[in-house]
């Protein structure tokens, strides 16, 4: 199918990804080679079977698995856009985030939320995806995101109210409190929605007005975000007129709810799907998500 390996498209975590083709239509797949493969392969192959069954339009579908030996790899449709970090970071005077406006970044951010909502309410058993950052959003040929890398994905039944687990697993800056730190509450489905919550606050600073310096007194982006918003201040962001200003203003609220330090106090993510296709008069500011967590209230929800 790679033709020997010979198109590398990158390399994460858990292996490398190759262009290829199926042999059988060719049409265009990534093969991710896994790399540290560990035991009988028996939980790899009912993993598989269960993220193959999943076909959602923001889901990055799995193609097929090969288990031979100590030998495993994964085929998905290939995204020829890469992944959403490309477009929202830039280097130098190279602005590619640019190629995306407000209206196109709230359906991508949108999309995002309808597949987490779907890996947690639309498939027999729920699934937590655990690393969702912009890394791991791939983009297909019309810019429509699909969720991959399932790497750290856990499966459980909906009843389920709390997830164990034996260490902490996501990329730091993603994590939600509550993974390293069971003071915060219980490891669930919430935990996808406050890294969720991290992925917009950083797809809306890529979009500041001003470079982004380097200096010890330089407020934290999000909670600079909250002040502006309770203070009814202009955000420092690229802004074209009162619609991306209104774009810009809906998905900021919506991600300060989904990082609130407490689970309970985040929305599910069909909450958060309402929140971003409502009308916007219905959005209420959230709790602030940065004060001493003495001072929080962890029943506060955004209904109440």
């Amino acid at each position: 199918m790679t033709n020997e390996f010979k198109k590398k498209l990158g390399e994460g975590g858990f292996g490398s990804v190759f262009s290829g083709k199926l042999p059988n239509n060719g049409v265009p797949v990534a093969v991710k080679v896994l790399k540290d493969s560990k035991g009988s392969g028996e939980d790899f192959v009912n993993e598989v079977g269960t993220i193959g069954r999943i076909h959602h339009v923001n889901v990055v579908r799995l193609l097929g698995f090969s288990a031979e030996g100590g030998n495993r790899a994964l085929i998905f449709e290939l995204m020829p856009n890469r992944s959403l970090e490309k477009f929202i970071k830039s280097t130098g005077s190279n602005k590619s985030r640019s190629s995306f406006n407000w209206e196109k970044l709230c359906n991508i951010i949108t999309g995002i939320a309808k597949g987490i909502e779907y890996l947690h309410q639309g498939c027999d058993q729920r699934i937590l995806h655990f690393d969702i950052k912009p890394h791991n959003i791939l983009l297909d040929h019309a810019f429509n995101p699909k969720i991959s890398d399932f790497g750290m994905a856990k499966l459980c039944s909906k009843e389920d109210s709390a997830i164990s687990m034996t260490a902490a697993r996501g990329t730091i800056g993603y994590i939600a409190p509550e993974v390293f730190n069971g003071n915060f509450g219980t490891v669930s489905h919430k935990s996808d929605v406050y890294s969720f919550g991290m992925l917009v606050l950083e797809v809306i600073g890529a979009r500041r007005e001003n470079a982004v310096t380097s200096s010890d007194n330089e407020v934290y982006f999000p909670e600079l975000i909250y002040k502006c918003l309770i203070q009814g201040e202009e955000l420092d962001l690229e802004l074209a007129d009162d619609g991306d200003a209104q774009i810009a203003k809906r998905l900021a609220i919506v991600a300060l709810w989904c990082i609130q330090w407490y689970p309970v106090n985040r929305p599910s993510m069909k909450e958060v799907v309402i929140m971003l296709e409502g009308p916007s008069e219905s959005l209420i500011m959230p709790p602030n998500p940065f004060a001493s967590t003495t001072q929080m209230d962890p029943t506060t929800t955004p209904s109440s």
